[in-house]
């Protein structure tokens, strides 16, 4: 194999129809909504001027999701999973609807900006396990890293633009306006996911209930390495994730022109990792590289917040989102390439908690610190020397995640798929 196919992407999962829409639907819509997650914080902290009454939105998200992901991963398991994506589509199109119609008013409703934040993490709650359970059931198992560096792709595409346009858009135009653009763009992705065809639930599935939820907690705590995975992440984010502060941080590097390039840094460097992931597909130690890769996020956020210039900084922020995206890869990988069809919707809630409870909760974190006489930028390398200390400790702590080969967890996932559909045919 050359070294340019080693280090490039494997494309071969776009030759799927029903995958390019959902990529393509889903790149679009991300791009606005990015641009909505940025504006949101950056309206709080205009009205109110205070670190944690922005960091106070990651506690309005985390609440109702903690419950809805659990539902929406029953759901996932029992329903049409593309109706359930396109139906929580419309749903947050009519969220930024009303962001849009508050934005006009003379005077927005600060309220109304932490309930739209919490409906729409409910929404996020019910509709993402569906989309992660419906992904591998368009592609062949074994391009599923692929699919991941693919998605990730996307996913980068809309976090380094959309962030940079709203910078632009807010320091130009009226918020309302900003608001008007995610909108438009909810337009593609309900287009592209009409499109796609059904994704039926596997066979005789479980009706969605509390035993059924109960079912997929029971399975996930039979599998350390998945544990792990979720363990690693949420200290990670917990401690190391800053964005609460970014509006503030802007403030010290240059005015709310730098803040759209705060927010599009990390993804920067995600999208450098991701361009460069051929290499992931030939690691099967993958526990190993996601702890690795969640110490380098720490050490980026230790750089964040010492830097005291724009360059450095954005320097950092790349550095740790490459970090992270080399961790979600392989986290992905373990989660997609291991758990069976017909838990994969209740499963994909669990891991929805685990890569949102994080940052939702550092971000309360950041800004609860960042109130003491540390500061802002105190707040922030504090996080990423306890986010490094806590994933030694975890290292230590979950030895078969340390252990885990890939290859066993292919194995591991074709055998119990065989399992369950010759006990219900």
């Amino acid at each position: 194999m050359s070294k340019r196919r080693y280090l490039g992407m494997d494309l071969s999962p776009l030759r799927s129809r029903d995958f390019r829409l959902v990529f393509a639907g889903g790149t679009v819509s991300g791009f606005g909504s990015f641009i909505t997650y940025v504006t949101i914080p950056y309206q709080v902290a205009k009205i109110t001027d205070d670190p944690l009454m922005v960091g106070l939105l990651g506690v309005c998200e985390l609440v109702p999701l903690l419950v809805m992901a659990f539902v929406g991963g029953a759901l996932a398991d029992y329903l049409d999973r593309r109706l359930l994506v396109r139906g929580g589509e419309f749903a947050l199109a009519a969220l930024t609807g009303v962001l849009l119609i508050n934005a006009l008013s003379d005077e927005p409703h600060l309220w109304l900006l932490y309930v739209i934040a919490a409906l729409a993490a409910s929404v996020d709650g019910l509709q993402r396990p569906a989309l992660e359970a419906m992904i591998p059931r368009l592609v062949e198992p074994e391009q599923l890293p692929a699919v991941m560096a693919i998605q990730s792709l996307g996913f980068q595409v809309a976090q380094l633009g959309g962030p940079a346009v709203a910078g632009l858009l807010i320091s130009a135009v009226d918020l309302a306006w900003v608001y008007a653009f995610d909108l438009l763009t909810f337009a593609v992705s309900l287009i592209c996911l009409t499109l796609v065809r059904a994704v039926p639930p596997p066979p005789a599935a479980d009706r969605p209930s509390i035993r059924a939820v109960l079912t997929g907690l029971r399975y996930a705590k039979s599998r350390p390495e998945l544990l792990g995975t979720y363990l690693v992440d949420i200290n990670a984010m917990f401690f190391g994730m800053p964005q609460a502060l970014f509006p503030f941080l802007a403030t010290q590097l240059g005015g709310p022109k730098v803040l759209g390039l705060l927010y599009a840094a990390p993804a920067a460097g995600s999208m450098v990792a991701t361009l460069t992931s051929g290499w992931t597909g030939k690691v099967h130690r993958h526990g190993v590289m996601v702890l690795i890769a969640a110490g380098f996020w720490g050490l980026g956020i230790v750089g964040v917040g010492l830097s005291n210039t724009l360059w450095l900084t954005l320097f950092c922020l790349a550095f740790a989102g490459a970090a992270d995206m080399i961790s979600g890869i392989f986290r992905s990988v373990m989660w997609s390439q291991t758990i069976p069809d017909h838990l994969r919707g209740r499963l994909a809630g669990i891991e929805m908690l685990s890569y949102t409870t994080g940052p939702l909760l550092g971000q309360l974190r950041s800004g609860l610190m960042a109130r003491t006489r540390l500061g802002v930028t105190g707040s922030i390398w504090m996080g990423g020397v306890l986010c490094i200390a806590g994933t030694v400790a975890l290292a230590a702590a979950l030895p078969r995640f340390l252990r885990y080969n890939g290859k066993d967890g292919l194995a591991q996932k074709k055998a119990a798929d065989a399992e369950y559909i010759a006990a219900n045919t």
